[in-house]
């Protein structure tokens, strides 16, 4: 018996489960209590509602650019470290 054969016969079977449950449940889904989708606030929560209304209210603030460091700002820190690691070069020989 090949693989593709087996596989085949477990799609049949599968198909005929599928169908026998459709019958028995009469096309619906029966769920037996509330069902978690996952993290976060459940839906139908009373928060989400004051959540999405605040943030409506709320004037939206003006975003911020990136701020630039210049060459010349950049080449003070570098040296300033360079500085800071020298001192502490210093006193971990002495």
């Amino acid at each position: 018996m090949a693989i593709s054969d087996v596989i085949a016969q477990i799609d049949a079977e599968i198909l005929k489960l599928q169908q026998a449950k459709t019958l028995l449940g009469g096309g619906l889904a029966v769920v037996a209590g509330p069902v978690k989708s996952g993290r976060g606030r459940p839906k139908g929560s009373k928060n989400a509602t004051k959540a999405v209304a605040a943030k409506t209210t709320e004037a939206k603030a003006p975003t911020k650019t990136k701020r630039k460091l210049s060459e010349a700002g950049r080449k003070a820190i570098a040296d300033a470290m360079r500085r800071r690691w020298a001192e502490r070069r210093k006193q971990a020989a002495k």
